[in-house]
């Protein structure tokens, strides 16, 4: 009975308005331009607009991105908590980084005439500043909603207010930006890439700007908790629900990554035209007739942006109805049976033959309806990670443990990039090419769209049965820690 005074005391203290919960969401709109643009494009953008070879793209994207997981990373996590300003510890981040992130952005999917050695370089070196400035900007974002609230149910809402931000950013660049990339740039994509990445670099700023003034930090740590970053890597590494949670989030990005990227081949190279046009004819039609004449006259490209809108309207469903699923249920036993459902409709993939277009729409869409319930709960639980290491050791250190899931979300994400591109390699596709691929690069793509992501869906799955912070767990520690702050 106590405990659930103490929930229903702090829920009146610390709920969040809609327009802080919307300011902070426009935080990871800002973010999500770019990231799923490098989800979406990277290895397209340098394999068949840039002109790197497979395995130098596949090189540049491990390479640099596990250098900017395991050393960006945990520099900006101990110096973030570490951090002492009149605007709290993780706002300052979001202002410092908002205009050279997206100057950076601009610059990384630029094409300069360089020679190929240059390109090589030239790549490397925006690439690796990318990440830096997504690190100092996005870590310190996504550790700002451990703070904002202590509510546990307020941080469902959060998430999903967040999330279902992400999901404009990411509707936006499946769906629209490789039509508007062709018309802006009047067939040249490298121009029009950089054309959609200045207006995407200038929205993003003014966003990013608007998370810094709308939002405020109420969970203040105690001086007597302040640690050194020793003992904050000591506390992670004896934190099995942390070590769980950088697996899983380093698995789904990986396949996030392989999947998200794999798409654009898919329909460029499997995919059959002619049921395509048949399809999404009578849709694009119908749309130009309005004045939305967004995807032009290629069947594919236009296949591809609505083949991606069925799966975010989905997603965006399920992140919906993620909050009371979570608040009934808890959030690890909703994550693993949603993300092991998802992963079924990802393996059918492997069944349809070109001409199926309706089935593969339809799989896109129930995938995307149960992996967008799990969406939300990964970031609310590595909150969560955060209280229950403050709970065991009576310290706090939000920053690190988020910075902790950012190298298992840069790891997954440059494992998965570079392995479609090696992939690809592998299988003897044929970069920047009009002509037919072969048949093994044809079964290459196929593959990376349903049963080499699917793995680490299901592993991820498995590794939950492991996780012990469950609804119960989630309660006491949310009780017990109010109590504690109260003092």
């Amino acid at each position: 009975m106590l405990e659930v005074e103490v929930q229903q005391q702090q829920a009146r203290r610390e709920k969040l308005s809609v327009a802080e919960k919307v300011g902070y969401s426009l935080g990871d709109l800002a973010a999500n331009l770019v990231f799923q643009t490098l989800i979406t494009y990277l290895a397209y953008f340098y394999t068949d607009i840039y002109g790197l070879s497979t395995d130098h793209a596949s090189a540049v994207m491990l390479t640099v991105g596990l250098v900017a997981a395991f050393a960006f990373n945990p520099i900006v996590g101990a110096l973030a908590d570490r951090t002492e300003s009149r605007w709290g510890k993780f706002r300052p981040w979001i202002l410092w980084t908002a205009v050279p992130l997206g100057v950076v952005a601009l610059l990384a999917f630029s094409t300069p005439e360089f020679s190929y050695k240059g390109k090589l370089i030239y790549a490397v070196v925006t690439y690796t500043l990318l990440l830096l400035l997504y690190a100092a900007n996005n870590l310190p974002y996504s550790a700002l909603s451990g703070v904002v609230t202590g509510d546990m149910k307020e941080r469902n809402s959060l998430s999903a207010y967040r999330f279902v931000a992400v999901m404009f950013a990411q509707f936006f660049v499946q769906v629209f930006m490789l039509p508007i990339i062709e018309t802006t740039g009047d067939g040249d994509r490298a121009v029009g890439i950089e054309k959609v990445m200045t207006w995407l670099a200038l929205i993003g700023t003014g966003m990013l700007l608007i998370t810094f003034f709308a939002t405020r930090e109420r969970v203040v740590p105690k001086p007597q908790q302040k640690s050194s970053v020793r003992e904050d890597l000591g506390d992670l590494f004896r934190s099995k629900p942390w070590i769980i949670l950088l697996v899983l989030t380093t698995l789904v990005f990986v396949t996030l990554a392989m999947k998200g990227g794999a798409y654009v081949y898919y329909f460029k190279n499997y995919v059959d035209v002619g049921s395509l046009a048949t399809l999404v004819g009578p849709i694009t039609d119908g749309l130009s007739k309005l004045g939305l004449n967004f995807f032009g006259e290629d069947p594919a490209s236009a296949g591809f942006g609505l083949f991606n809108a069925g799966g975010i309207i989905f997603i965006i469903v399920g992140i919906t109805l993620s909050k009371g699923l979570a608040d009934r249920y808890g959030k690890r036993d909703v994550f693993g049976i949603a993300l092991f459902v998802s992963t079924l409709f990802l393996l059918l993939f492997y069944l349809f033959p070109p001409q199926a277009v309706g089935l593969m729409f339809g799989s896109q869409m129930l995938h995307g309806f149960f992996y967008g319930i799990t969406i939300p709960l990964l970031w609310a639980m590595i909150a969560d990670v955060a209280d229950f290491s403050e709970w065991k050791n009576d310290r706090r250190a939000t920053a690190i443990i988020f910075s902790a899931m950012m190298v298992g979300l840069k790891v997954g994400l440059s494992l998965g990039s570079s392995l479609l591109a090696w992939i690809l390699g592998r299988y003897h596709y044929i970069p920047n090419s009009d002509l037919a691929q072969p048949a093994s690069a044809i079964h290459g793509t196929k593959l990376l769209v349903s049963v080499f992501p699917a793995i680490p869906f299901l592993i991820g799955a498995g590794l939950l049965f492991f996780y012990e912070i469950n609804k119960k767990t989630e309660a006491r520690i949310e009780a017990d820690l109010y109590q504690r702050r109260r003092v």
